[in-house]
């Protein structure tokens, strides 16, 4: 879940300094704290009272270690597209309460348009998949139709938000 934000522009608080931490650390977020401070020309202490603003105001929700999924034997990277049959606060809500505890879905996005989410899934295998969506989202309660899409080759992959 994403931190709520306190400031409402918050990119307009950021300075170059900042923006500058920001790029590094997206880059690699295991950049010592001293190599951080010595890059963007600021003592230590502070250094960390700009992480602790960024971190307080949300800018920067947590720090995470990004896992090679084929390294572990999950090639099958799939987008499912979701839409239910009901609508009401219940169905929609159970939904997202039964993706939440899904650890083959990455990330569940609730769209405007013809589908009503879009689910980023990862497995094995097409049979791991195909017992996914027949064991897991088709009993989901209130979902009416399951369009899935294989990915073939990823182009771009990118945690780094544009900051410029």
């Amino acid at each position: 879940m994403k931190p709520a934000l306190r400031n409402s522009e918050p990119l307009q608080q950021l300075d170059d300094i900042d923006r500058q931490i920001l790029c590094m650390l997206q880059e690699n977020s295991r950049t010592s704290s001293a190599e951080l401070a010595r890059q963007v020309n600021l003592s230590a202490p502070g250094l960390q009272k700009r992480l602790r603003k960024l971190e307080e105001n949300g800018v920067i929700g947590r720090y995470v270690t990004l896992v090679n999924r084929e390294a572990l034997g999950l090639d099958l990277l799939c987008f499912a597209q979701v839409t239910l049959a009901h609508h009401q606060p219940e169905c929609v809500g159970n939904f997202c309460d039964r993706v939440q505890g899904l650890p083959e879905v990455l990330e569940c996005h609730h769209l405007s348009g013809e589908f009503d989410y879009l689910l980023k899934v990862v497995v094995p295998n097409h049979q791991h998949l195909e017992k996914f969506l027949s064991e897991k989202i088709t009993r989901i309660p209130g979902v009416d139709r399951i369009r899935t899409s294989i990915v073939l080759n990823e182009i771009k992959t990118s945690t780094s938000l544009p900051l410029d």
